[in-house]
């Protein structure tokens, strides 16, 4: 099983188990949301384009909005469990390109629940992780107001954000960094050095794809 299968189906049986209404670490989004976001990127390319264009972004919402208009919670689940699109036809696809969005939206889910802790993850998994961050740095982290300097516990270092300036150390494991390079700095169990302000302007900075 690729990364991407299995990430789907752990985070397809967490929706499951959770319901329509349990909250995520997406703004504003509830389980029943993030399944149609996760529909529409798959099988509605037509809507894609205001996940990362803001003048786009009325449609997509109004598409997602008809997805959970249209389908039932456990329906949505089941779309999301069975790649779609290209990713059904393609496997490798499927991996290069949903195996990170998959592992970061099943950590929205779990890491909003109450007592959520850290997985244990595959080495495996954990050097595809720190591949794609390590490649994806300056990236995933071109808004932050400050240098940025990734170290990854085990060994590794990436840069990202401004090359000259103040810059903020950032200390954790691949799967961690990932996660605070997607924007979800508050969530991610990192350990972050320099001086004060930079520290807190990194912390409130939108990252991400």
């Amino acid at each position: 099983m690729t990364h991407a299968r299995g990430e789907r189906a752990a985070l397809c049986d967490l929706l499951d188990r959770l319901g329509p209404d349990a909250p995520t670490l997406c703004a504003g989004w509830t389980t029943y949301d993030l399944a149609a976001h996760l529909v529409l990127r798959e099988r509605r390319p037509d809507a894609m384009g205001g996940i990362a264009l803001k003048p786009l972004a009325g449609y997509t919402a109004s598409v997602q909005n008809g997805l959970k208009a249209k389908h039932p919670y456990p329906e949505l689940v089941g779309m999301v469990r069975k790649p779609g699109g290209v990713y059904g036809l393609l496997p490798f696809l499927d991996e290069a390109v949903n195996a990170l969005e998959l592992f970061v939206h099943h950590e929205d889910v779990r890491r909003a629940q109450p007592s959520w802790e850290p997985r244990e993850l595959s080495p495996d998994l954990d050097r595809l992780i720190w591949k794609r961050v390590s490649s994806g740095a300056r990236l995933m982290l071109r808004r932050s107001p400050v240098g940025v300097v990734l170290h990854r516990l085990g060994g590794g270092v990436a840069l990202g954000g401004p090359r000259q300036g103040a810059r903020v150390e950032v200390t954790g494991t691949a799967s961690e960094l990932l996660m605070f390079c997607f924007g979800r700095q508050e969530h991610a169990r990192v350990e972050l050095a320099g001086d004060p302000s930079a520290v807190s302007r990194l912390r409130e900075a939108h990252l991400g794809m």
